[in-house]
């Protein structure tokens, strides 16, 4: 598993989840694939990140698509 490479930091990029050492968020990676971007061409773009990155931003996409949140019960 990759998602190692992801980080949360609340003075970086506003606590988004980046790619470990810079400052370009899972949000970032996800829009230009959903636009029809290549990873390739996101690669040539940031020439500083690799093919993990991109399938790092994937992982974590998936897994906080996954995510239940359950409402605590009052008393």
């Amino acid at each position: 598993m990759t998602i190692e490479r992801i980080t949360v930091n609340p003075l970086i990029m506003g606590g988004k989840p980046c790619i470990r050492g810079t400052r370009v968020t899972v949000g970032v990676i996800l829009g230009l694939l959903s636009s029809g971007r290549s990873r390739e061409e996101i690669l040539d773009a940031y020439p500083y990140l690799a093919a993990a990155d991109i399938l790092a931003a994937l992982e974590y996409a998936a897994w906080r698509a996954e995510e239940v949140e359950l409402e605590l019960a009052t008393a």
